[in-house]
């Protein structure tokens, strides 16, 4: 399965959409993953799935920001960028 972690400004339509399913009320504390990126930074992330690919989409004012637009206009986002993880556990965090 492939790895992905994604920041608030590189979302997908496709992720969006799979934000909003999961937490149509929005994500509380309990579905917060906490981890140390390769830079020993701490990330919080909710998780996301598709058949093949695992998100991990950071967390923040933004992302609720983004979020809350997304909602408002679906058609707003159409970017398909995201960076790949190896299957270890070795997350790596964008710049």
């Amino acid at each position: 399965m492939i790895r992905k972690i994604v920041d608030h400004q590189k979302l997908t339509t496709e992720i969006m959409n799979l934000l909003v399913q999961k937490f149509p009320d929005g994500y509380d504390d309990n579905d917060i993953i906490t981890f140390r990126n390769s830079k020993n930074e701490v990330i919080e992330a909710v998780e996301v799935r598709t058949d093949d690919t695992i998100y991990l989409v950071k967390v923040g004012k933004r992302l609720v920001k983004a979020l809350e637009d997304f909602v408002e206009d679906p058609n707003d986002k159409d970017d398909d960028s995201s960076e790949d993880l190896d299957t270890e556990n070795n997350f790596e965090d964008e710049e």
